[in-house]
């Protein structure tokens, strides 16, 4: 298939820039697959669809505040760093604008969030095939400590802003966060609260978590022409044996599996396929790159944001939609279309949407 099928045009004021509605009252686009039918719910409708004895399997990491401002040392230019990848402490990949002036050798002065400098610097070591700047931070024993203070939460960069809101920090995060390591939310997440995860559970549904630290590559387009050209990034995660024993248990008794974002469904199905379609204790990165056609081992249902054109994340869904076949996506863009004629709205503080 080509980049180009996965193509749509969206207002732009659809592209939901402030996180309203809160968190259990967006709004839930519920297709059944088989039938090719669309309702139009509620969040907390999310009940009715569960059954007892489903699993309903989320992802719980935190995102970071990942994003530092610094200046050069030496000629007092400004930088943008975006933390990516932890090498060991204080040894980080980091994104950094501009990245031209980020010579091997230039030091970095960081400032906190007034823009005062503080004692934290950081020195450019090496640089890779994408552009991505390794930084060796001094003056903190581990600059994970000092993001509270000096780091910003990385927003999507569809999200506009001068500076961020006070409440983007506590709602670009899932209400079940545990492990930090994101850069970007899990955004399928977000939408519960923990009331209405009680009442999930109350209904005889298992709770289950894995751990997908999201990287800055979930929001970037796929530039190649055709799919099997793309180079899918890698990302870190971690599979409980309390996961996996609960998965496997309900796939065997022939009850549904619903993974909570498209991370959640890369790591089972990462998983499955290193074990022949059963789960196990696992940990490492995955760089699994589904899109239609794909059969999925563990998956049942799916409940999912919307989704950028020409990424990743579209082709995943819409390789759900419709298992080990191509029309997939002409389900999914038909359901993009209805979302949007019925003013959903779009991306990480948008809407949901249901595949069962």
């Amino acid at each position: 298939m080509q980049t180009a099928d996965f193509d749509y045009v969206l207002p732009p004021e659809m592209i939901a820039q402030h996180p309203a509605p809160k968190r259990d009252e967006s709004r839930l686009l519920v297709l059944h697959r088989n039938e090719n039918r669309i309702e139009h719910q509620r969040f907390p409708d999310l009940l009715e669809f569960l059954r007892p004895n489903d699993v309903l399997v989320l992802n719980n990491s935190r995102v970071i505040p990942a994003r530092l401002r610094g200046a050069n040392a030496r000629t007092g230019g400004q930088f943008e760093v975006l933390l990516l990848e932890e090498n060991a402490p204080n040894d980080w990949w980091v994104m950094l604008r501009p990245g031209k002036r980020a010579r091997i050798g230039t030091q970095i002065i960081f400032c906190d969030a007034g823009g005062k400098s503080a004692d934290v610097r950081a020195t450019v070591i090496e640089t890779n095939d994408e552009g991505h700047r390794r930084l060796r931070f001094s003056g903190t024993p581990d600059i994970r400590r000092e993001l509270d203070r000096l780091g910003e939460v990385p927003l999507p960069p569809y999200i506009q802003r001068h500076s961020q809101l006070p409440d983007d920090k506590e709602r670009y995060q899932t209400v079940f966060a545990k492990p930090g390591g994101s850069v970007a939310a899990p955004t399928a997440g977000l939408h519960f609260t923990p009331e209405l995860l009680e009442q999930i559970r109350a209904r005889g549904v298992q709770v289950c978590f894995i751990t997908l630290h999201v990287g800055p590559g979930t929001f970037l387009p796929v530039k190649t022409e055709s799919l099997a050209a793309h180079k899918m990034h890698e990302e870190r995660f971690e599979l409980s044996e309390e996961t996996a024993n609960a998965v496997n248990d309900a796939k065997k008794s022939g009850h549904r599996v619903i993974a909570t974002g498209t991370t959640t469904v890369r790591v089972l199905e990462t998983v499955a396929a290193q074990h022949n379609g059963k789960l196990a204790e696992n940990a490492g990165k995955t760089g699994i790159f589904i899109h239609p056609p794909f059969s999925f081992q563990v998956v049942d249902a799916l409940l999912t944001n919307f989704h950028l054109p020409h990424s990743t994340l579209l082709m995943l869904v819409s390789a759900f939609a419709a298992p080990g076949e191509t029309l997939g996506r002409e389900m999914i863009l038909a359901a993009y279309a209805e979302a949007i004629r019925e003013r959903y709205r779009f991306f990480s503080y948008g809407d949901a949407m249901l595949i069962l």
